[in-house]
């Protein structure tokens, strides 16, 4: 057993096959995060901008007098 892994261990071959291995699975989980963390950026970027529309909106209606928003919601109500 042990001249078995003796020959695995010092065989060329053998070594430069695993190498590879071992280096396309690392190169795998490299892209699997770099895909995870370009996901979040682009979700953090949509909820920024969502966030500046609803301020926009907050400071739209803030600004409105009472009467327009008064008037505003009527057109939403039921009668």
């Amino acid at each position: 057993m042990s001249a078995l892994l003796a020959w695995l261990l010092t065989n060329p071959t053998i070594l430069a096959i695993a190498a590879g291995l071992v280096g396309a699975i690392g190169w795998g989980f490299s892209q699997r995060l770099a895909g995870a963390r370009a996901e979040r950026s682009k979700q953090a970027d949509a909820e920024a901008a969502a966030r500046d529309v609803a301020d926009q909106v907050d400071n739209d209606v803030g600004a409105l007098p009472a009467d327009a928003v008064r008037k505003e919601l009527k057109s939403w109500a039921r009668d």
